[in-house]
């Protein structure tokens, strides 16, 4: 096993060369509204350009530009009430208390997320505590501005890879399922309630890496719809997003097997035909991961999916199977048309496949 130090030194590692192409777009970002107010405007050290910039671009997952905008003009407008309240109020122990009080609320009108408060503060800080400079006591608010423009302008012009994050997010989705899918096998195969559980576990937790693929998907389509660079990745993107929909529904059903399953292992019995069926989903759900490398495996991903809905009638799986035996083979019907689905098969067509009952 790894010590802590160098799980924590792989862990950096990898998750710095993951925001390679942030740092990239920050930076380019952050100078180019500093140089801007600097050797344009003349404005003397426009500290304001650089920090608006990196805040409303960030590390974030999701880059869409409406973000992008929404978190720089919650800054702005948090620098614009501070110069105000400098300017009527002067500068003291209560003012800094009241700009503060004031920060703080108009952070949390523009955004839930805790880091933003103590981003749009920091803002607040440098004009209040730093001393006015020279042009007028707003210009700090053009800085803000102009690093809020400059962020958006980076978004459509130095855009981040869209793809690469929504891939990683789909295959982590996708490899728990394939994850839930394995235990449900041992789980089936062997009467084991430890494994049955532990796949309910597992399934239960698994919104999380889902909705940060739809959340990838939907920044990665805001920003291709708009950047002349990455425009030609929309018909990738849009399919990837019919076939997270697709998965989303399918990990709804997955639960709902888990859960029956689960349940009905709790007699210490096995059930080797469900757990082939199980097995060749998981056979089909890897094809299916496999196939954001190598496109070539999305048909062998389908043919493995039909195979399996053809011959799912419970009275063939399970002749002399109890009711609840047969309830959790007619579970796995909805499961498999959401899986067609994901790969690209229409609904209907997915659901003509389905046995007669």
């Amino acid at each position: 096993m790894r010590s802590g130090a160098a799980t924590w030194a792989s862990d950096g590692w990898r998750r710095l060369v993951e925001s390679i192409p942030a740092i990239i777009q920050i930076v380019v970002a952050a100078m180019a509204a500093y140089a801007f107010a600097d050797f344009v405007l003349g404005h003397r050290t426009p500290l304001l350009t650089i920090t608006v910039a990196a805040a409303s671009l960030g590390f974030k997952r999701d880059a869409r530009p409406l973000r992008v905008v929404r978190t720089a003009i919650g800054m702005t407008i948090g620098i614009v009430l501070s110069e105000i309240a400098v300017n009527l109020l002067g500068v003291g122990f209560w003012q800094v208390a009241v700009i503060t009080l004031v920060s703080l609320a108009v952070a949390r009108f523009f955004s839930a997320e805790p880091g933003f408060a103590a981003t749009v503060l920091v803002q607040a800080a440098i004009v209040v505590l730093l001393p006015s400079p020279a042009g007028g006591p707003f210009v700090r608010t053009l800085d803000g501005v102009i690093g809020g423009v400059a962020a958006l302008l980076a978004t459509v012009l130095v855009p981040r890879d869209p793809r690469r994050e929504a891939a990683r997010a789909a295959t982590t989705s996708i490899e728990s399922f394939e994850e839930v899918l394995g235990m449900l096998v041992v789980a089936l195969r062997g009467g084991d309630i430890a494994s049955s559980a532990q796949a309910l576990d597992l399934a239960r937790t698994s919104q999380a890496p889902t909705d940060a693929w739809a959340d990838s998907l939907g920044s990665a389509l805001s920003v291709a719809r708009i950047s002349p660079f990455l425009r030609r990745y929309l018909p990738e993107l849009q399919a990837q997003q019919a076939l997270q929909r697709s998965m989303d529904l399918a990990w709804r059903n997955l639960r709902v097997v888990a859960r029956r399953a689960d349940y009905l292992l709790r007699d210490g019995r096995s059930r080797p035909a469900i757990a082939d069926a199980a097995a060749q989903l998981q056979t089909g759900t890897a094809l299916l991961r496999e196939s954001f490398v190598d496109i070539s495996t999305l048909p062998a991903a389908r043919a493995a999916f039909v195979a399996i809905v053809r011959r799912l009638d419970p009275d063939e799986v399970m002749p002399h199977g109890t009711a609840r035996d047969q309830g959790l083979v007619l579970a796995l019907h909805p499961l498999l048309v959401d899986l067609l689905c994901a790969t690209g098969m229409p609904l209907d067509e997915a659901q003509a496949l389905l046995p007669a009952l």
